[in-house]
């Protein structure tokens, strides 16, 4: 069963300068964007691609996809009557994506959506002049997709999900709630996670120094090498596990899940570790927000605007999942310091 939970208390915790910086440089381009919530006119057919780096099975995913349709709808727009949507699910090969990416591309539409960075990058590799709109992607101008959030130029524009602190975020919850865990792994797939897996690095490795665990890379590219590597940090009592968030990653969470209860790792992440899944604690942005934020850019630039003129937007609302079902399972005792910031408690 899930309850509802106090709000988490500390917001600013995910915070950095630069989104200070950037929230008072683009708040008021932001506000009339989002504000302007224009309806679809009749006339001509507009056909929309999408390319999903996730698994079409998936739940979660299924959700998010549901949430950037149900705001078109609400927005005026009706498929087959006046737009039309090509749906590309690449469940995280990236192989696929790039065979997806020219399949849309030839299709000639006015503009293409794409969810993850992986997908984005393979996009921009067939075209530089359709409109895009990007989700659920991380470092955009260190993957060379924007010139800067404000002034993205180009064709190009969209809806960050999480910032480079975020893998001290991820570190400092999982000390807090396993306090015994000494040693402490950051799984990614180079191929899929954001800058080949170094965007979230810097603050995890200056978190470990902080709390005083070791900090370890655990590239996987294969479930084989997942299971290799909970299984070494289930070798010993103080080995713990912080997944990124990419598409390999989200595609095999089940994996991840299992494999950590199995032997005894507590594992945080985003929602790439869904609580209601069996993951122990996440804590991201609410990625429905951004689907439907996402939703509202494809409307504006449908009725005319450049996505040169729209800026790249930044997730405002965080929230921290919690399965006590599971911390029961590893052993865990939840402190207070958890419980009372978790917004959402599974039994």
């Amino acid at each position: 069963m899930t309850i509802r939970g106090a709000r988490l208390g500390r917001r600013g915790d995910h915070r950095v300068r630069r989104r200070e910086f950037v929230t008072l440089l683009v708040g008021s381009a932001t506000a009339l964007a989002l504000s302007r919530t224009g309806h679809a006119q009749p006339g001509r057919l507009r056909r929309v691609g999408i390319l999903l780096g996730w698994d079409e099975n998936n739940a979660s995913s299924k959700f998010l996809f549901s949430r950037l349709t149900q705001r078109l709808r609400e927005l005026g727009w009706r498929e087959e009557s006046n737009i039309r949507l090509d749906v590309r699910w690449a469940a995280g090969n990236v192989d696929r994506m790039r065979v997806q990416a020219k399949e849309l591309v030839e299709l000639g539409p006015d503009l293409i959506v794409t969810c993850t960075t992986p997908a984005t990058a393979a996009l921009l590799r067939e075209t530089r002049t359709l409109p895009v709109v990007f989700v659920i992607v991380s470092d955009p101008i260190g993957a060379g997709f924007v010139a800067s959030l404000s002034r993205p130029g180009a064709n190009i524009t969209g809806f960050i999900n999480l910032e480079p602190t975020m893998g001290g975020k991820w570190l400092e919850l999982l000390k807090e709630i396993a306090p015994r865990v000494m040693r402490v792994a950051i799984m990614f797939n180079p191929d899929t996670a954001p800058s080949g897996g170094s965007y979230f690095l810097p603050s995890f490795e200056a978190a470990a120094r902080s709390v005083g665990v070791e900090a370890m890379k655990a590239p996987v590219r294969s479930e084989g090498d997942i299971e290799r590597t909970i299984a070494m940090l289930g070798q010993e009592p103080s080995g713990g596990l912080v997944v990124q968030s990419d598409g390999f990653m989200l595609a095999h969470r089940a994996k991840v899940i299992s494999l950590s209860v199995q032997h005894h790792v507590p594992a945080v992440s985003d929602r790439t570790l869904p609580t209601e899944q069996g993951g122990l604690l996440s804590y991201g942005p609410v990625d429905e927000d951004l689907f439907a934020g996402a939703a509202v850019y494809v409307d504006r630039i449908l009725h005319g605007t450049k996505p040169a003129e729209l800026p790249v937007q930044v997730p405002t609302k965080f929230e921290l999942r919690l399965n006590l079902k599971t911390a029961k399972a590893l052993g865990l005792t939840i402190p207070p310091s958890i419980l009372g910031r978790a917004d959402d408690v599974i039994e």
